[in-house]
């Protein structure tokens, strides 16, 4: 018997209020949530795996300038880019990851050539530029990321550093982290997720997106999860692992699971984000503690539904 498939994305969560943008801004956003949906799912419907359609939906998302990751990621202090990705297949648990790197064109794909021809789980700074560089991937000068509404971003922090703040979301932080979860033929579940950071990130910092149980998670014996939000407390909580584990050692449902550590767990240190996650038999959901998340999703009867705010719903047809 073969299993159903499934697929979920994120392209940030935050501060997202309506009015915000404007219609055209919307429906571009709704347009770009679409096309990376499509872009996994079709992979999903011709027979292929999570972990590739998880992927081809992380690339979309990585090529368009709405979100916080590959071009469009944020600038950092130093006025530069520093990405990280990561990501995994429930099948064994295998998992590969990257942080601040400066160079590949897809930073999910970075990760996934840690995970199929590295001994490690992740790669970090100068030395995982080099093993892209060695895998041979498509690299770009770091400048390609510029887009200027990140850099009207990072300006605006520099002028006002009493202003700074690491929520996403808002009138001029807009957009963040992107994932991606699926279920295919197989039964199997994979997690992709990818990140600039945060706008001028100093230090080095990284979040908890290639931190694998803290932001990226699958599991087959339970689900897969990518979530977004404010990095430090999703690592802080584990928050990706939590769900899975109160799947398998106290089996609560998905949806319940994510509800207990979204609107619990992280809600109550004060941690603000979302997660999409997918369990084996096909249950999926989205679920923020913030006002909006950029998300998009197929539903069990194969509908296809986008949305920014908390409220919204845009059914397509497939």
């Amino acid at each position: 018997m073969t299993s159903p498939i499934a697929i979920a994305l994120h392209g940030g969560a935050g501060v997202l209020q309506a009015g915000v943008l404007s219609a055209e801004d919307e429906n571009a956003v709704h347009a770009s949530l679409l096309s990376a949906l499509k872009a996994g799912l079709s992979i999903l419907e011709e027979g292929g795996s999570a972990l590739d359609a998880a992927q081809a939906s992380v690339v979309e998302l990585e090529e368009c300038p709405w979100f916080n990751a590959g071009r469009g990621a944020v600038f950092t202090d130093k006025g530069d880019h520093e990405m990280d990705a990561a990501i995994m297949s429930g099948d064994h648990r295998e998992a590969g990851a990257v942080a601040g790197i400066h160079f590949a064109r897809n930073p999910i794909k970075a990760a996934r050539a840690v995970l199929e021809h590295s001994d490690h789980v992740l790669l970090s700074g100068v030395g995982a530029d080099q093993f892209v560089a060695a895998r041979a991937l498509e690299q770009v000068d770091n400048a390609w990321f510029d887009t200027e509404l990140r850099r009207r971003q990072w300006q605006a922090q520099r002028m006002n550093p009493q202003t700074l703040s690491l929520e996403p979301g808002g009138i001029e932080k807009k957009f963040g982290t992107v994932g991606a979860v699926a279920l295919d033929r197989s039964g199997q579940v994979a997690a992709a997720t990818s990140t600039g950071g945060i706008t001028n990130k100093r230090y080095g910092r990284i979040g908890d997106t290639p931190l694998i149980g803290a932001g990226t998670w699958a599991d087959n014996r339970s689900a897969a999860i990518s979530a977004t939000g404010h990095g430090e407390f999703f690592i802080r909580c584990a928050v990706a692992h939590d769900i899975a584990a109160r799947m398998r050692y106290a089996g609560v449902r998905l949806r319940k699971a994510c509800d207990q550590v979204v609107l619990g767990e992280l809600k109550a240190v004060g941690g603000n984000g979302g997660v999409v996650a997918v369990a084996p038999n096909g249950d999926t959901a989205l679920v923020f503690n913030t006002p909006g998340m950029y998300r998009a999703w197929r539903d069990a009867e194969g509908g296809l539904h986008t949305a920014i705010y908390a409220a919204e719903d845009r059914l397509h047809a497939q």
